[in-house]
């Protein structure tokens, strides 16, 4: 590993076997990650470093201050969110098969005796992805005929700085597993930014254009999404 130093700020540098270089600023602390072509020098990525100093500064101000859920036990009348609405969770131990489900105004979580945290949690994440399976595809296939691209695949993942991803060359989108906590307008807000990367890569006046067309209320779904609580992670390098 290598690093680069600007002031008090301290770069990571990964060279790797990529065509691109890449710039990450992590949670919960800002810490800063650069992913660059092997044939790049290190000075070349240090004056890249300084051009994106001010957003790197940004980004880190922003993950410092963000709001975040309490650690989750995954214990009787903790909170749990579900497309932006509260329910508190239920546990039952019994001797059966393992399963999440909603009951009213609750999550309802049923382990056999003596599951530890790290099973329990499993299973929640594991019904997390399941809810965003159910409803993805639906808004995938809406804005396809809208836009008049076709999606390839979808896939749900753990995701630290960023809410998808996507492979426009193969027709790919990741979306990250937290989206499922969030309300309806925020999720729909980021399949449509993803699927928009089909037809412009960078975040420009085109990007713009095409955003403001096919979901004109954009601007105030991330304002609401930047606003919301982020997930507690025991986050490790």
């Amino acid at each position: 590993m290598e690093y680069v130093q600007l002031g008090d700020i301290t770069i990571e540098v990964e060279l790797k076997d990529i065509k691109n270089i890449h710039l990450s600023v992590y949670p919960p602390n800002g810490k800063v990650r650069i992913a660059a072509p092997e044939r790049m020098s290190l000075d070349t990525i240090r004056i890249y470093a300084i051009s994106k100093l001010s957003w790197i500064k940004k980004q880190q101000t922003k993950l410092r201050g963000a709001e975040r859920e309490t650690r989750r036990d995954y214990v009787t009348k903790e909170n749990q969110y579900l497309l932006g609405k509260r329910y508190l969770l239920t546990v039952i131990e019994e001797n059966s098969k393992p399963r999440v489900y909603l009951k009213h105004n609750r999550v309802v979580l049923q382990v056999r005796p003596k599951t530890t945290r790290a099973k329990r949690k499993e299973l929640i994440e594991t019904w997390y992805r399941e809810q965003l399976k159910g409803l993805i595809p639906k808004l995938i296939s809406q804005y396809e005929k809208i836009m008049n691209i076709i999606v390839v695949e979808f896939a749900i993942r753990k995701m630290k700085t960023k809410w998808g991803t996507c492979n426009r060359g193969a027709g790919r989108i990741w979306f990250n597993l937290e989206l499922a906590k969030k309300p309806i307008e925020c999720i729909e807000y980021i399949v449509v930014h993803e699927m928009v990367h089909f037809l412009e890569r960078a975040h420009n006046a085109r990007f713009i254009a095409y955003m403001d067309k096919y979901l004109p209320d954009w601007k105030s779904r991330k304002q609401l999404l930047n606003r919301l609580p982020v997930s507690h992670v025991d986050w490790d390098y």
